[in-house]
């Protein structure tokens, strides 16, 4: 049986998640401890930035903490 190699990045490669310029709808969902549905609301409502990738949607992140910093 042969063996599988696997890589890692060094670490300082690494993205710390405070330097992201987008959240996905699980950051959004954990951010503002709501359902993924009501993510997907905000994004109809156009509350904020977002793009979509393929089947995935990406937020953009000085536009959702602008919004919810107005919110506060």
């Amino acid at each position: 049986m042969e063996a599988i190699e696997t890589f890692e990045l060094p670490a300082e490669n690494a993205i710390p998640i405070t330097e992201k310029r987008c959240y996905t709808v699980e950051d959004l969902q954990i951010i503002l401890g709501i359902s993924r549905g009501t993510v997907y609301k905000l994004l109809e409502q156009q509350e904020f930035r977002w793009f979509k990738i393929g089947t995935a949607y990406r937020i953009s992140k000085k536009s959702f903490d602008e919004w919810l910093d107005n919110k506060l």
